[in-house]
């Protein structure tokens, strides 16, 4: 049986894609809590989905099949036995600070009892402490449970479909997510990847799961070609994860190199993806502000080693370093913002360098990054826009809010 999913490049013919309108879960946010959340600022929902539904009304105009995360995690739900859909709901109420108690038994009786698709809504929407009386719920409870508004978080993050998982070859690397506010996403994507009709009837391979001891997400993780990975030193993924995965991939598919890339350690350049992106066969977007002044970076070439080591060759060279791991005798490396100080940090800041490539040269863009956008269209880019006024608000472009299932092969 074909795999559902298929991803060996980054620049592939995209075939389907997951992605996550922005919901109700936005506007469960305040100014008080939108830093717990990772947010900078709050976009205004109604014209986030509007310019959410531009970015996938492109997708689908170039041939993609676009599906929901929020619709496959109902339809993930429904294939679900009462065991199963049990043991869901007991992940949900325990991760979200409840692993018994009065409070635990109330929420779970109370999520039992709605329907699927309410129950895989208000998951991620959110459960405030107004919509329910819990028997028993008294002061020892509420001084436990702290200020909180909600019995369950929302989880404003999800449009961000692309860090929680990333798809690798034929299988998928599940996020352990570093942020205790973005932990709860993985079960969704757990229970989507276990359960949903595309994927129950495959058997996916797991390169990772969400119970792994390090942190590595999704948005460090970039597939160059069918044997090199690309993996973010970041903020929020660690060496010894990246040591983790490049020796299952080594073991257990046809990858050979791992391509690690030490990038500082700030909320503006939070993943790999914000601050470099593959977009052809011998082009990539990079922001300037990743390099040292005399242009030079950490790059770590990891390769199987004898007895099931690794060998690791340390270069300070990102262009050279993509010359060898990927045999190709020029890169284009394209400078966010012309790499004019001013214009590179401002579009870097709104996610000039976070482009989706659906095919090779052919990338979707927020349309406020004028200088990245028309300095790839002088490299020979054909550039898609998309408005951004509010989903840039979240720290994250089309690559962030894109996680690819399927790309046709290109090697």
């Amino acid at each position: 049986m074909a795999s559902a999913i298929n991803v060996y490049s980054e620049i592939g013919k995209l075939k389907t894609v997951m992605v996550k309108r922005p919901g109700a879960e936005l506007e469960n946010m305040t100014p008080t809590t939108m830093t717990n959340f990772l947010f900078d600022d709050i976009p205004y929902l109604k014209e986030a989905q509007r310019e959410h539904d531009a970015f996938t009304n492109t997708l689908t105009s170039q041939g993609v099949n676009v599906l929901e995360l929020r619709t496959m995690a109902v339809q993930a739900v429904a294939n679900l036995d009462e065991q199963g859909k049990t043991s869901f709901i007991n992940q949900i109420v325990s991760e979200s600070g409840y692993p018994s108690g009065q409070i635990h038994d109330g929420l779970t009786e109370y999520l039992a009892s709605l329907a699927t698709e309410k129950l895989v809504n208000t998951a991620l929407v959110g459960l405030k402490k107004d919509d329910i009386k819990i028997k028993g719920d008294g002061l020892a409870n509420l001084v436990a449970d702290g200020n909180s508004l909600f019995y369950l978080e929302p989880m404003p993050n999800l449009y961000f479909t692309r860090d929680p998982s990333a798809c690798i070859g034929n299988g998928v690397s599940i996020s352990s997510m570093t942020f205790q506010a973005r932990k709860r996403e993985t079960l969704i994507y757990e229970l989507i990847y276990r359960h949903h009709p595309l994927f129950a009837n495959n058997s996916v391979s797991f390169w990772r799961t969400r119970d792994s001891l390090f942190n590595l997400e999704g948005g460090d993780e970039l597939v160059l070609n069918s044997h090199v990975v690309a993996v973010g030193l970041s903020e929020r993924t660690e060496a010894k994860a990246i040591d983790e995965l490049a020796k299952q991939l080594f073991t257990k598919t046809q990858f050979d190199t791992v391509l690690a890339v030490r990038i500082p350690h700030n909320h503006a350049m939070m993943h790999l993806d914000t601050v470099f992106t593959m977009i052809n066969h011998d082009q990539f977007t990079v922001y300037p502000g990743i390099m040292g002044t005399d242009s030079k970076i950490d790059c770590y070439i990891v390769q199987p080693g004898s007895e099931g080591q690794l060998r690791i060759d340390h270069q300070t060279d990102l262009q050279a370093s993509l010359k060898r791991v990927l045999g190709e005798s020029e890169i284009d490396l394209i400078p966010t913002g012309n790499a004019d100080p001013i214009a590179a940090s401002r579009e870097q800041w709104n996610d000039g360098s976070n482009t989706l490539a659906i095919a090779p040269g052919k990338v979707v863009t927020y349309d406020r990054n004028v200088v990245s956008n028309e300095l790839l269209r002088k490299h020979g880019v054909e550039v898609l826009e998309i408005p951004s006024g509010e989903l840039s608000r979240g720290r994250g472009g089309p690559r962030c809010m894109s996680c690819p299932i399927y790309r046709e092969n290109i090697d």
